[in-house]
């Protein structure tokens, strides 16, 4: 059967997401796909790691890299609050350049396109500095079977919803963040489901339940312990 390619739309903030039709599933809530991600990944997760921490450089992984949208407001952020992040971002299904170059990011937060698509086009599987305090290593794979090398202080975790991948939000996905962390490192997602945060505080989470972005009631901050 063939697949029917993804949609583009307008969310209610003026900025671009996608609609999957294969999964009635969109990459971001459509009340606004920049203000849904500035909450839940930047505010709560790297301007929260940042104050928490008081340092100037950290590692960040991002599953699931959709339409580079967490890639672009975490340089803006970086570049603003003059931190160096090594950002790495695993994706098993990239964007075409005729989908990520229609996508209005860049237009919406008064920055360059070639910037934005930059983050598209870099090279996969090495690490590309794209700014001077900005580098990014994307990985083709499934997070499944990806096996790191690093560890991180930040985990944006933005698969699709647990109703419609429900295998990425497995109790095992689960406990492989944990260990991708760093002591005090950050797991930062949109959802709120009951059965994540319990298995966040098995695997040895402390979790944060978070007032969510327009349209979402809670979010879910988790913090790995210092033991």
């Amino acid at each position: 059967m063939k697949t029917q390619p993804v949609k583009l739309f307008i969310t209610e903030d003026g900025s671009h997401s996608l609609q999957v039709p294969e999964l009635d599933e969109t990459y971001h809530s459509s009340h606004g796909a920049i203000q849904e991600s500035q909450h839940v990944f930047i505010k709560n997760g790297l301007a929260h790691w940042l104050l928490k921490n008081k340092k100037k450089e950290l590692n960040i992984f991002e599953v699931g890299l959709g339409t580079g949208l967490n890639t672009l407001l975490t340089e803006l952020k970086a570049k603003e609050l003059d931190v160096k992040v090594n950002y790495q971002g695993i994706e098993l299904y990239p964007l075409t350049n005729d989908i990520f170059s229609q996508l209005n990011y860049a237009k919406q937060l008064d920055s360059e396109q070639l910037t934005f698509e930059q983050l598209h086009t870099s090279k996969w599987e090495e690490q590309v500095e794209i700014l001077s305090n900005f580098s990014l290593h994307k990985t083709k794979d499934s997070f499944k079977d990806f096996e790191a090398t690093f560890t991180y202080d930040l985990i944006y975790f933005d698969a699709f919803a647990p109703s419609k991948q429900p295998e990425m939000w497995e109790y095992e996905i689960i406990e492989k963040c944990y260990n991708m962390l760093n002591p005090n490192g950050i797991f930062v997602t949109y959802s709120a489901k009951g059965q994540l945060k319990r298995d966040l505080k098995q695997v040895g989470f402390s979790v944060e339940s978070l007032p969510g972005p327009p349209g979402k009631f809670e979010m879910v901050r988790a913090t790995r312990n210092v033991k």
